[in-house]
């Protein structure tokens, strides 16, 4: 095996791709401050392999890692050791890292080498290729599997089950899930958390019933998946017949902060925040998902002043928000009409966490400033983002234009509206309402002729039958 294989020659040395490039060996990346050097008296020098292990494992940001790499390219350490558990680790780290197709490279050159993939090895590149999720190269390592004799190792199994979840590929999914002889709990897991977030969450709770009858004994994982699922089909009745679930698996273990989280969650979802806070309370030890859950219930359900309160008792406790968070906070000014305390939050996370907004909490700005009728302020502000508005964005705008009578906003917002969506015969009636409440019939009959032209028409509102009635 050539050093190489290790990765693709166009990622080595076209020019084109310098950002992505290895560190060569003569880098300055490489003096004794590096910390692959710096590490290097701490481990037997005879055993090279834990040394490079442990560098892997602690590397938290992708140059190291591509340092580390580099470094295991020039000592041709792949080569001397021939071992998959060195291949597994690399491909491990990348995937960790969010670098999927860095990880599945490894994996192509572990190949050409000449070695087997183990029952490690398979698990780490399925979840991998989950990533950027590939259904021909999903189906190629689920051949390599059967090739190898490992399609019934626990491990490959469930990982086949979620990458194929991942995709959409029920079908497929199912073909391995039902053809195991010895399934394990881990492969009920990989199906519920599965179904659960891949929009099918009756389908989640269905195979946990199922699952239930077969004699396994639910664990957190299986809980957490089938509680989302739970919360997802707002089933307030199902909700507590899996809390008792939940305080059983709870008592055979040490408290599991993730699953009472997505209780907190589920009765979020299903409007019971009496029901979330008792959760929350008996807590002993509460994370930032914690916070952030109470704090999303109660904005989802308007209640402004309980978020913020919430909010404030998160940052006394210590506890650092993340985006979600803020997405929370800023989601209860905007139900509430806290102008001030919105703009100070969107502060905060930029110039006190270092949080960058993303479009969510710009879509939550924009609307919370367009209801109160801060039409300029809230063109500012989209005019400011670092990325495109998307049709969310334009549709607050285009009714708080609508809501306040605004005629210059309304015509701007209409203008990008329609770059997004031509098709929307939406924003020429609201832009049409926006002339109306202004008197301006000459431009609502303007707008009128256009919809004529384009063989747009308002859709009357109408009602159907909901049951069919025997």
């Amino acid at each position: 095996c050539k050093a190489s294989q290790i990765a693709t020659p166009q990622i080595l040395h076209s020019p084109r791709n310098r950002n992505h490039i290895f560190v060569p060996p003569n880098s300055s990346h490489f003096n004794d401050q590096s910390p692959i050097n710096q590490t290097q008296s701490k481990y037997n020098p005879e055993d090279p392999g834990e040394r490079i292990a442990d560098l892997l494992s602690n590397s938290t940001h992708l140059l190291l890692l591509r340092q580390i790499h580099a470094h295991v390219i020039r000592t041709h350490f792949l080569e001397s050791s021939n071992l998959p558990l060195h291949w597994n680790n690399l491909i491990r780290s990348y995937t960790r890292l969010n670098s999927p197709i860095r990880a599945f490279q490894v994996y192509l050159a572990m190949s050409r080498c000449g070695l087997f993939p183990d029952h490690y090895t398979l698990p780490i590149t399925l979840k991998a290729v989950g990533q950027i999720y590939s259904l021909k190269t999903s189906q190629q390592l689920h051949g390599v599997a059967i090739r190898h004799g490992l399609d019934g190792n626990e491990f490959v199994e469930s990982g086949l089950i979620r990458v194929y979840l991942k995709g959409g590929e029920f079908g497929d999914a199912y073909k391995v899930f039902d053809g195991s002889s010895e399934r394990k709990l881990g492969s009920w897991n990989a199906v519920i958390a599965g179904l659960s977030q891949g929009g099918r969450p009756k389908d989640a709770v269905h195979m946990f019933l199922r699952m239930r009858r077969s004699g396994f004994m639910a664990d957190g994982v299986t809980i957490v998946s089938v509680v989302s699922a739970c919360g997802s089909l707002g089933d307030l009745k199902l909700a507590v017949q899996l809390h008792k679930i939940v305080f059983q698996v709870k008592h055979k273990r040490n408290e599991d902060t993730l699953m009472l989280n997505s209780l907190i969650d589920m009765y979020g979802k299903c409007g019971r925040m009496d029901l979330a806070h008792e959760v929350f309370s008996k807590m002993h030890e509460r994370d930032v998902s914690s916070w952030t859950s109470m704090i999303v219930g109660y904005a989802m359900h308007g209640h402004a002043t309980e978020a913020m309160d919430c909010f404030r008792a998160m940052i006394d406790s210590n506890v650092m928000p993340n985006h979600v968070t803020f997405v929370g906070v800023l989601s209860a000014c905007v139900h509430g009409g806290m102008v001030d305390e919105g703009k100070h939050c969107f502060q905060l996370m930029k110039n006190v966490y270092g949080i960058e907004p993303q479009m969510q909490h710009y879509g939550c700005m924009a609307d919370l400033l367009g209801r109160a009728g801060s039409l300029e302020d809230a063109r500012n502000l989209v005019e400011g983002m670092p990325m495109k508005p998307n049709v969310v964005i334009w549709g607050c705008l285009l009714a708080a234009s609508e809501r306040h009578s605004d005629v210059n906003m309304g015509e701007w917002v209409a203008k990008h509206f329609l770059e997004l969506e031509p098709w929307n015969d939406g924003i020429y009636v609201v832009l049409s309402n926006i002339y109306a409440n202004r008197d301006m019939w000459k431009q609502v009959e303007k707008i009128r002729e256009i919809m004529k032209q384009r063989r747009l028409a308002k859709l009357h509102g109408y009602s159907r039958v909901t049951s069919i009635i025997d």
